[in-house]
Parts: structure tokens; C-alpha cells; sequence
């Protein structure tokens, strides 16, 4: 069997910015309600950009900073719940502007928050049958055309975004041993799709699904650390969806983990949901945090409800040497 690697990382964000001081003039709310309850401080929306731009951009830098030549990708994952069009997937956009073989694997995948992680348990599975050893997975996001500007509980959560890696499979290497799950539930979190004669705008029920959250993602991570025969000791980073401060405080309490070993970026990009785990992702590798043979652990949780988890080692990319 075969496993698989991170060999680069790539992001894009819109160039257009919303603070909360800007959401205080539109609406009952302030800087000081919103940081004290999430942590968010600004989010980025999209004016002029398009999901498949910032998904090109994303990916064109994880191809660049692995070394890898987009002939070499044998499958083409896209996370995400906001696509310009139903068809043609993102994927297969990306296909045509990257100039991917034509006989790429090429989807759209929807898993809400947890999207990149489902999409990087199904690129590993996928690439145990392909005869090219590299993948492309991508969490991608324009919330802001979903989000409902009447409800001030939600609109000031979500941000837009693309986040992208390259995976390497190999003989040898390790299974990022993925946990999911999902349970139906259409009430908690919820956008309206075609032929429901409804606007498609995200509704949820916040206190719920942070109670979900709290109890999902400390299971989730015992779970993984038990596929994977470790403790949370073992691990180098920590990486969790980035939903609420709040969240991610309670179980870096639980688990002792130490500030040099998670990050959180919310308060410059919200929740960007399936592209919230790949942004951080990016921006660890390029500040250095997390290099070859580094050893990450990934949480993720969101509509559906879904959740998963995955722990993932990096390798050698083309600016490998940079990242030591």
C-alpha cells in the first residue's frame, strides 16, 4: 500500500477586505461583540474575483513550491460548497487553465468544513490506481455570495478564500490514517440548493453546532492518535478548521498543546470553511513552521454534520531546502 506526502502548499484571498468596524456601520453589532465572541477580525470577500481564480492561483503556487509539473497530477480534488456553476466542476476549470492530463481525475466535492479533509482521504485512495504519483487537493471558498446580510449571527463569520496542496504517493510512506463521519442532519447548518425555490443563503444554528464541534473534535483527535499508535507528544502541529477562537482554545486547553504548536488565523480570514485548513497549511509552510518530516495533525468539522481528521507528514518540495 501506498501513502502519501505534502510536497507543497499554495493560497489565494481576495484583495477586498471587511472589517468588523465596516460590518458596525450595516448592521446592530461592533469590533469588540464579534472579536470577544470568535476571534474574527476582518474577513476577505470577493468583488471582482472569481472561485476558479483564486483556485488557479492557489494551486499554481503548490504546483511551483513542490516542483511539479501539471502533466504529473494524476487526480484534481476540489473541497468546496460554493462553485460558480454546478457543472462544470472547479475541477475540471482547473483542468483546462493548468493544462492537467485529460485522462485527470477531476471532481468537485462537497463535505462542508471538513471538505479538504474528505478530499484528501479520497486523493490518497485514488492515487493507490493512478499511474502518476502526484495529487492536487484544494479547499475553495467565495462564502460571501451565500451569507445572509438579516442575520447578523452568521454574516459576520465567513470569509472567501482557496487554499492548495500537492501530495507525492509512495511505497513505503505512511497512510494518513483519515477518520470521517457524518451524521444527516439539514437544520443545524443549511443552504437552500436548485428547485427549492428558496435564495441560497446559509442559515445556522451557532450554539448547536459549537456544542457538536467541542465533542467531535476532541473525539476525532483521540481517534487519529490511536490509528496512528501516538500521542499528541508525538505531533508537530496542530492544525484545526478554523471556525471560533473559542473552539480551538478549548481543546489546546484539554490537551496541554503548547503555543509553538497551532495557529490560529482567524481574526484576518474568519471561517473560510473547506479552504480554512489549506490556508493554514500555506502560511505554516512559508513562515517555516512546518517543513519536511514535519508531522500534522488536521481537524476538521462542519455542515452535514461532518467531521474528520488526518495525520499528514510533509516531504521534500522544490524550495525544501528554504523550509530547514
Amino acid at each position: 500500500m501506498k501513502g502519501i506526502k505534502i510536497r507543497g502548499t499554495g493560497r489565494c484571498v481576495p484583495q477586498g477586505v471587511l472589517t468588523n468596524q465596516d460590518l458596525s456601520q450595516r448592521m446592530d453589532t461592533s469590533d469588540e461583540w464579534i472579536t470577544s465572541r470568535t476571534g474574527i477580525r476582518r474577513r476577505h470577500h470577493c468583488k471582482k474575483e472569481t472561485l476558479t481564480g483564486l483556485s488557479l492561483q492557489a494551486a499554481g503556487e503548490a504546483l511551483r513550491k513542490a516542483g511539479v509539473a501539471p502533466e504529473k497530477i494524476g487526480v484534481c480534488v476540489v473541497a468546496t460548497v460554493t462553485p460558480e456553476t454546478l457543472v462544470p466542476s472547479t475541477a475540471c476549470m482547473l483542468q483546462r487553465e493548468l493544462g492537467l492530463a485529460e485522462d485527470t481525475l477531476c471532481f468537485d466535492l462537497n463535505a462542508a468544513c471538513t471538505g479538504f479533509l474528505f478530499a484528501l482521504h479520497t486523493v490518497e485512495c485514488l492515487l493507490q490506481a493512478s499511474s502518476r504519483p502526484f495529487g492536487l487537493v484544494l479547499g475553495a471558498e467565495v462564502l460571501s455570495r451565500i451569507v445572509n446580510w438579516e442575520d447578523r449571527s452568521t454574516c459576520i463569520l465567513f470569509g472567501d478564500g482557496a487554499g492548495a496542496v500537492v501530495v507525492e504517493s509512495r511505497e513505503g510512506w505512511p497512510s494518513i490514517g483519515a477518520v470521517m463521519g457524518c451524521v444527516g442532519n439539514d437544520r443545524l447548518l443549511h443552504v437552500d440548493g436548485p428547485g427549492s425555490g428558496r435564495p441560497p443563503l446559509l442559515s445556522m444554528e451557532g450554539q448547536r453546532v459549537f456544542k457538536f464541534a467541542v465533542e467531535a473534535v476532541p473525539r476525532c483527535m483521540d481517534q487519529v492518535l490511536e490509528r496512528h499508535g501516538v500521542t499528541a507528544d508525538q505531533v508537530d502541529f496542530f492544525v484545526f478548521h478554523q471556525a471560533n477562537a473559542r473552539i480551538i482554545d478549548l481543546v489546546v486547553r484539554k490537551y496541554q498543546i503548547p503555543a509553538e504548536k497551532y495557529y490560529i488565523n482567524l481574526e484576518e480570514y474568519g471561517n473560510t470553511s473547506a479552504a480554512s485548513i489549506p490556508l493554514v497549511l500555506s502560511e505554516l509552510e512559508e513562515q517555516g513552521r512546518i517543513k519536511a518530516e514535519s508531522r500534522v495533525l488536521m481537524v476538521g468539522f462542519g455542515g452535514g454534520l461532518t467531521w474528520g481528521g488526518a495525520l499528514v507528514e510533509f516531504a521534500e518540495g522544490a524550495y525544501g531546502d528554504e523550509r530547514k
